[in-house]
């Protein structure tokens, strides 16, 4: 939309409120609201034009136009009118010979696209891509098949830009620094930082997301690769209506999900809740050559110089979640909304590792570990939210309160049996170990944000946001001593208290000129980390333990600015150029800093670091959006520095063990190593060739380079280039039969240590329209090919490994979804633009 249009609106406004000055003096007024959105996105329409006629007297004429989030409201004599509703590009809508004796609310009312862009309509509805912003990217999940059934994770993965790995972790144009957002806010729903959630949460509860790689200064800082912002459906039509979505599948996969909405003149209840049961089988191999001898863990004077590890998950999970809302209107400008937000999770799993140990290429000793691990999650999230609008050009004040609390328990008990043994032992036993595992996350968010439209166009914008975490994480390992006991290792057993604050102040101010618009903000975050580790150890012996200086009681406050710049271009109608600026902070949390080992095996694990410092980021992005008849191209090249960027390194160490035993593992551990240069390009494309077809693809490609990374004597300095990409088609076939095939690659990629394989996946699916289009069924194979898994080498100074994983093997699923009081509606606004008629919404 140019900024001509806009001023040709606004010309509009100003001659519809002068004749409504004069049709005020006639008689006693009622106010006339609604809000208008996109009939298939589902999203706002700004600046849609409504024009209320006298029917006796075409000549008297008064209207509006809406604001950011589609609302209007116009006052108007008693009498009877002709209302329409326009949008550019889109059909208009007529609400004939409307007699007004009381305040009349048209409730939601959809527009869709004339008939002379049905092309473009199709595209846009059916993928992802949406809109560009000054600050973001909007997509719509669309009618994809391929999720049906699915998760949010799942969803994700189709996302433009975006990446979800085989273990659920996100990356943005392949950097994970990202932060998640559930409507704008930090949530309970994304895990307290984890995305672990998101594969739980049903993928059908998301109406959009908001991909925003150049955030504004209302954004948190947080995330040096940007943010996603995943806005969860709220039905705001009138009356009762909503869905229901059943799925199963092979691995076991069962889930019942509701939508259900309740919307009078004075609230609005909506609801969401589902049940998942899921088997997710997954598996893993390690083949790891050490070039020197050494001890089998936990097993003394049993040398080995190779060990290959085949590993089998077998993985149970059970959730329930559930968000019920209430937004009442408290007049014409003003509501409020309260949402609870409940989630249960009930895992159990049974990860299996073969392990056979080699000497100079002889067989010495095959075990098998067993390690069952139960887990139990339960989180609350409550939320609160006051919206006062003073007027109907934008003016408005919000203020935002949420708490949310998360508990989490988590056994597990390991053991390993003797499969052979050509050792010169008679007998081998390898010790019993069973660690729990308690954590207790609490959050407060309270925000303000106030938005000044300033003359013809222009906007400033202020607000407060402060954010208070608390985790307390308590840890007990216990092993099996000589006498057979399982007895506590006090070396790392702790308690670890860690808090993060932050605060911020920001404002932020727009403006547009013409065809030229720009949005520039500053931001003040201070940030105060804190940790108190309660151990049997002190941190001269934790030192020694562990091999680094640890701070058992740390206390880091940091206080940064960080300003965004944002500039858009228009071209024309369907063109446009921007250009963004902005400087952002990934501060260390969780498992990164709690320095007590979580252990994959009994020879790997991860370390967190209490000393990393924040790693602060510099990016540009320059992008170009062009749509013709029938396809839309999109593109950007970015640049971005990041200091003291997190890097995951492994080395050689020895723990202590049961029976004041030494054991030697490879560490995982994360550091402050350098600075990390990251330039690349994407390219996407939307293409509807024919009614019956749409293509919808995109590239990115990115080159790193690592410098100044020198940690303990060694220089882990590198760069190298990746990429990945994505396909996706769907055709309309005979007997109203949808197939959609969705594919992605992502590219082999040097990493500071090794180097990471390229990786295919491929999603096919098929679905139909039953029960006179109220409800759909749909079956679909994720990862068909069951190709995708992580493989790769990693070299050190001490070791060599050959490593497969795969998360998740081949999904199978069907879905079947029923739509009450929604096709109807549907269908009516149909017939409303194909005969001109009134109709009720």
């Amino acid at each position: 939309m140019t900024a001509k249009f806009y001023f040709r609106q606004s010309l509009a406004l100003l001659f519809f409120l002068s004749l409504n000055l004069t049709l005020l003096a006639q008689g006693k007024e009622y106010t006339v609201t609604g809000k208008v959105i996109d009939d298939q996105l589902q999203v706002p329409l700004e600046y849609a034009t409504v024009s209320v006629i006298n029917a006796s007297d075409p000549s008297k004429v008064t209207g509006g136009v809406t604001d950011v989030d589609g609302n209007f409201s116009i006052d108007v004599n008693q009498g009877t009118y002709n209302i329409i509703v326009e949008f550019i590009s889109y059909e208009s809508k007529k609400f004939n010979n409307r007699t007004i004796n009381a305040d009349l609310n048209l409730g939601t009312i959809s527009l869709g696209v004339s008939s002379a862009n049905l092309d473009e309509v199709v595209v846009r509805a059916e993928t992802t891509q949406v809109d560009v912003r000054l600050d973001k990217k909007i997509y719509n999940i669309g009618k994809d098949l391929t999720t049906a059934g699915g998760t949010v994770s799942d969803a994700l993965n189709n996302v433009p830009s975006v990446s979800v790995d085989i273990e659920g972790g996100i990356s943005l144009r392949g950097n994970e620094n990202v932060k998640i957002l559930i409507n704008g806010k930090p949530s309970a729903m994304a895990g307290f930082g984890s995305t672990d959630v998101l594969s739980q949460l049903p993928a059908d509860a998301i109406e959009r997301v908001e991909v925003i790689t150049s955030p504004s200064a209302r954004y948190d800082a947080e995330g040096t690769a940007g943010i996603l912002n995943i806005i969860l459906r709220k039905e705001e039509t009138l009356g009762f209506n909503g869905s229901l979505t059943l799925t199963g599948g092979d691995p076991a996969n069962a889930g019942a999900s509701a939508n259900i909405n309740y919307r009078t003149d004075k609230f609005n209840l909506f609801n969401t809740t589902g049940y998942r049961y899921r088997e997710s089988p997954g598996n893993g191999f390690f083949d790891t050559e050490y070039f020197e001898e050494r001890d089998i863990p936990l097993l003394e004077d049993i040398k080995y110089d190779r060990n290959v590890e085949d590993r089998d998950m077998d993985r149970e999970s059970k959730g329930f979640n559930t968000n019920i809302g209430l937004e009442y209107y408290i007049n014409d400008q003003s509501s409020i909304t309260g949402s609870i937000f409940y989630r249960n999770g009930d895992d159990e799993d049974l990860t299996t590792n073969i392990n056979d140990y080699f000497l100079n290429g002889a067989e010495r000793l095959g075990t098998t570990r067993s390690e069952l691990e139960t887990e139990e999650d339960e989180s609350y999230q409550f939320a609160l939210n006051y919206i006062n609008k003073f007027n109907d050009e934008g003016h408005q004040l919000t203020a935002d309160f949420q708490f949310e609390t998360d508990k989490e328990e988590q056994s597990a008990f390991i053991s390993e049996n003797v499969n052979y043994n050509n050792t010169e032992l008679d007998e081998v036993n390898v010790p019993r170990e069973e660690t729990n595992t308690y954590e207790d996350q609490k959050e407060y968010l309270i925000q303000a944000d106030y938005v000044l439209p300033i003359g013809e166009g222009s906007q400033f914008e202020a607000g407060y946001r402060g954010n208070f975490e608390n985790t307390v994480t308590d840890y007990e390992l216990r092993q099996e001593n000589e006498n057979g006991v399982l007895a506590v290792n006090e070396n790392q057993t702790n308690i670890f208290d860690y808090t993060e604050n932050v605060q911020a102040l920001y404002s932020q101010y727009g403006s547009k000129f013409g065809d030229f618009s720009f949005l520039l903000g500053l931001r003040l975050e201070n940030t105060n980390l804190k940790g108190r580790i309660d151990s049997e150890l002190t941190e001269d012996e934790l030192r020694e333990e562990f091999g680094f200086q640890i701070n058992t009681d740390f206390d880091n406050t940091y206080l940064g600015l960080f300003p965004t710049v944002n500039f858009i271009y228009e071209l024309g109608e369907e063109e446009n150029v921007t250009l963004g600026y902005n400087r952002r902070i990934n501060r260390p949390r969780g498992w990164f800093i709690n320095p007590f080992p979580s252990r994959d095996s009994r020879t790997n694990i991860f370390q967190g670091n209490p000393n990393l410092q924040p790693a602060y980021s510099n990016a540009f992005d320059l992008g170009y959006l062009k749509r013709w008849e029938k396809l839309t191209l999109t593109s950007s090249v970015y640049f971005q520095r990041e200091t003291e960027s997190f890097q995951r390194v492994q080395d050689q160490i020895t723990i202590s063990g049961p029976n004041n035993t030494e054991v030697e593992v490879i560490r995982s551990l994360p550091i402050n190593l350098g600075n990390n240069d990251r330039i690349g390009a994407e390219l996407g494309l939307l293409y509807n060739p024919a009614d019956w077809l749409r293509l919808n693809g995109s590239f990115n490609f990115f080159k790193f380079d690592i410098t100044d990374a020198v940690y303990e004597g060694q220089d882990y300095g590198r760069d190298g280039t990746s990429y990945f990409a994505r396909f996706s088609s769907k055709v309309n076939l005979p007997l109203s039969i949808d197939w959609q095939t969705n594919a992605f690659y992502m590219g082999p990629t040097d990493e500071i240590q090794g180097r990471r394989d390229g990786m295919l996946s491929i999603d096919v699916a098929l679905s139909k329209e039953i029960l006179n289009d109220n409800a759909t069924i749909s079956v679909n194979a994720r990862d068909l090919l069951n190709s995708r898994k992580r493989q790769g080498t990693t070299v050190t100074n001490s070791f060599s490994q050959y490593s497969e994983f795969q998360w998740r093997q081949r999904q199978i699923n069907v879905s079947l979804i029923y739509r009450f009081n929604q096709q109807k509606n549907q269908q009516r606004r149909q017939n409303a633009n194909e005969e001109d008629m009134e109709g009720e919404f």
